[in-house]
């Protein structure tokens, strides 16, 4: 490899879930390996992928599907598949912490150790959405992690909505973004597409901040009993992988299963983002006004 060369091969999946852990692990496991055999190094599997997205209905009888980060047989199972592959995967899961409850990714590094935790931070409450119910708000504040590859920043679906938290990640360090997602229509109004939307808010997070970007969306169509009786969503795929510029280098459609591949000279994107001067011209004593909520009275921040 020439001196200043670092590539990095990254891959997003995209599948349609049932509502049974194995088959979905089942699924993870065969697509994983599908992106390791097209070269893959980093490995990023959809959000909350053991079953279906039970956030469309308030039940108590769903935080049962949580359990505790320590020992949690999906990751276990993953860093068991990374390791015999040497690839780094995010894995989502629903996470119990005594008594609360976070939507989680652990980062499995390529020789089966974990990385660390990573809790959502942004908790989106709407019709087919209904999250706050079931999640606290992440505490762990945004991170990054050093793999094998790469230095790594992953947030969780509504994360990608805000750009505080992709400036958050890169301003620590991080190589390329992550954002294991479930995002489909919106089941009180029918005529509302947001796919367009999502992917060019992740587009400008790509190119604002000169890093490559990695979206993993699941399809198919889920439906979830409710105290007001069945929701429906279906979800709209599109998962993609953005270059530098916020370029769309590789995408997925919304029906059918995918495994997206895309080659990065890490050194090179590095190079252009030092000369882009984005991070040089920051004026950080200007961004006070971030810290409020309505742009004059200061939050409590804890």
């Amino acid at each position: 490899m020439e001196k200043g060369k670092r590539h990095v091969v990254v891959s997003a999946l995209q599948f349609a879930c049932t509502d049974d852990i194995p088959t979905n692990l089942a699924t993870a496991e065969r697509l994983v390996r599908a992106a390791h055999e097209k070269g893959a190094n980093i490995i990023l599997i959809q959000e909350l992928f053991e079953g279906y997205y039970f956030c469309q209905a308030q039940r108590e009888d769903f935080f049962q599907r949580a359990k505790p980060y320590k020992d949690h047989p999906t990751i276990q199972r993953m860093q068991k598949l990374a390791k015999e592959l040497g690839v780094v995967i995010p894995v989502s899961f629903f996470e119990e912490a005594n008594n609360a409850h976070y939507n989680s990714v652990a980062i499995i590094d390529a020789d089966g150790t974990d990385l660390g935790l990573y809790r959502k931070s942004h908790i989106p409450d709407g019709p087919g959405y209904q999250e706050k119910f079931y999640f606290n708000p992440g505490d762990t504040g945004f991170k990054v992690f050093q793999t094998k590859f790469a230095k790594i920043g992953v947030g969780i679906c509504w994360d990608q909505w805000f750009p505080e938290a992709a400036r958050a990640m890169v301003l620590q360090g991080a190589e390329i973004l992550f954002y294991p997602t479930a995002i489909g229509s919106e089941p009180q109004d029918e005529g509302l597409d947001s796919c367009d939307h999502w992917q060019r808010v992740m587009q400008g997070h790509a190119g604002a901040n000169v890093v490559p970007l990695v979206a993993s969306n699941r399809i198919g169509k889920e439906m979830i009993e409710t105290e007001h009786g069945n929701s429906e969503i279906t979800f709209y795929g599109n998962s993609f992988i953005a270059g530098p510029t916020g370029e769309i280098v590789a995408a997925a459609n919304d029906k059918e299963e995918a495994v997206l591949i895309a080659h990065f000279d890490l050194g090179k994107i590095k190079s252009k983002r030092s000369s882009w001067g984005v991070f040089r011209d920051r004026r950080p004593d200007l961004y006070k006004v971030l810290l409020t909520s309505d742009g004059s009275k200061p939050s409590s921040i804890h």
